[in-house]
């Protein structure tokens, strides 16, 4: 196993245990428990967990992965999820994407629709350096980055210079990439100046989707995006906790499960 697929599969564990003990994991993956331990150290430098004698804990919130360990993690759902939301699309709209492995896979999803490869096309809007740069080479799309400050983290732009563009914009469909989606709390993303461009395209959106893997259900962040009533559907997979969906539905929000 390569290191960043460890590295991934330990925040991975994680996630579901809130606690990791450095033999028992070793042993799980067949490594030495000094490899497993430089392994928890490197995270704990990136604060993506803490560390405890003998293991780690998980941080209470949802956490800001670097994008480079977000990408492998869940990603057979994100898959699906990508191509059921880009089937909500139609041609001549205008789309747009936050940052986020998820959204980043809905713009694959986009690129693969042969159908979509005729007049008018679509125009894309996003702030998120890497989706605009997989998009760019696509002739049938017409691509708008907000400009503004990158986050290494997760190549999303923000600051004043993404909100002057963002501000003179109109989205006919939003795919809102959310660190949390709570039933009643909203969604949540984990760096402030992420939630505030966010938040401005949910404005600006005439439907907002949030597309999560089911990992995000249920949970808070740092930083609040937006009232869940500003979201019209979630499209996330089939591992969603069904208490969490129903309250989805209760609350008016249809839920798709791809």
């Amino acid at each position: 196993m390569a290191r960043h697929e460890r590295l991934s599969t330990l925040l991975d564990l994680l996630a579901k245990r809130e606690k990791l003990d450095v033999e028992e994991v070793a042993a799980e993956l067949n490594v030495s428990a000094a490899t497993i331990r430089r392994d928890l150290d490197h995270l704990a430098e990136q604060q993506l967990l803490t560390r405890t004698h003998g293991g780690a804990v998980a941080n209470d919130l949802a956490y800001d992965l670097p994008l480079r360990y977000k990408t492998a993690r869940h990603a057979p759902e994100k898959q699906r999820i990508s191509a059921a939301a880009a089937a909500l699309v139609s041609n001549g709209m205008v789309i747009g994407l936050n940052g986020g492995t998820t959204t980043a896979g809905v713009a694959r999803a986009l690129a693969m629709r042969a159908d979509l490869a005729d007049a008018p096309g679509l125009t894309i809007v996003t702030n998120a350096l890497n989706i605009a740069h997989e998009l760019a080479v696509r002739p049938n799309m017409k691509i708008v980055v907000t400009g503004g400050v990158a986050r290494p983290q997760s190549f999303e732009l923000s600051g004043p210079l993404a909100t002057l563009v963002l501000s003179q914009l109109s989205l006919d469909l939003l795919f809102l990439g959310v660190d949390a989606l709570h039933p009643t709390a909203g969604a949540f993303a984990c760096h402030e100046g992420e939630a505030d461009i966010n938040r401005l395209m949910v404005q600006n959106a005439a439907r907002v989707v949030a597309v999560t893997d089911s990992s995000k259900l249920g949970r808070r962040a740092f930083a609040r995006i937006c009232d869940i009533t500003d979201v019209h559907e979630v499209v996330t997979d089939g591992d969603a906790d069904p208490d969490v969906a129903a309250a989805l539905k209760a609350a008016g929000i249809p839920v798709q499960i791809a």
